[in-house]
């Protein structure tokens, strides 16, 4: 009796980098259902996601990459696996899709951005297009992305920053001192002293606090709980 031979499924190697334990373990399960997907590694930090491709050779097919986690973040650490590892595609998530974390995870490399608090089903139809070589991204931060164009003079007050000034204000944001974060990025405290100011002066503001309340309202950080509660902060452009 004939037996026709089925082709071969192609199988999608998935790193899972996220800092919410329940949200890993919600995805990882739901992607265990599926027969054309598997989840390699489940890890909390951007700094854990390039050790584990750089360490075990295992490259995977796609990573689904948040975009706001402690320490390096999902923007660097997206930029750092694709310019050592271009064929890798990166799928962004963020519970924040307004502000300039959607345009910096897309310009980081990032071949999809979907807003996590959306149906999380979704995602088994994104990593089918990414893999298929197409680009997504969710209605909600495509609608802010027509809204607020790249180039709008409010988003561009964080662009003022370079990669390392903005990694040390996102670590200011997160409410590392100056201590944690020099021992951290193997920096002394003078130097970070240093960016830190730097950054208060291209920014037009003055302490920690303000920084903060800047980083809320321009969706570089996804506690926004209370924003229409926070002081009006007036940077220099």
């Amino acid at each position: 009796m004939f037996s026709p031979t089925l082709p071969a499924l192609n199988i999608i190697s998935i790193l899972l980098v996220d800092d919410h334990s329940l949200v890993r373990a919600g995805i990882a399960r739901m992607l265990a259902d599926e027969a054309d997907m598997q989840v390699i590694a489940e890890l909390s930090t951007g700094e854990q996601a390039i050790d584990f491709v750089r360490s075990t050779e295992c490259i995977p097919d796609l990573v689904l990459m948040n975009a706001r986690m402690p320490g390096m973040g999902g923007v660097e650490a997206t930029r750092a696996l694709l310019e050592t590892y271009p064929d890798i595609k990166v799928v962004a998530m963020s519970s924040v899709v307004s502000g300039i974390i959607p345009s910096q995870m897309l310009r980081a490399g990032a071949q999809a951005f979907k807003f996590k608090n959306k149906e999380i089903v979704d995602i088994l139809k994104v990593n089918r297009m990414v893999c298929a070589g197409q680009h997504y991204v969710s209605q909600d931060a495509a609608t802010h992305l027509a809204l607020d164009p790249f180039n709008k003079e409010e988003q561009a007050l964080f662009e003022k920053l370079s990669r390392r000034e903005m990694q040390i204000a996102q670590m200011l944001t997160d409410g590392k001192k100056v201590s944690q974060i020099s021992h951290y990025l193997e920096l002394s405290p003078k130097t970070v002293y240093s960016y830190r100011y730097r950054i208060f002066e291209k920014l037009g503001i003055y302490s920690d606090l303000e920084l903060t309340i800047l980083a809320i309202k321009h969706g570089l950080t996804e506690d926004s709980q209370g924003l229409k509660h926070l002081p009006q902060i007036n940077a220099a452009g």
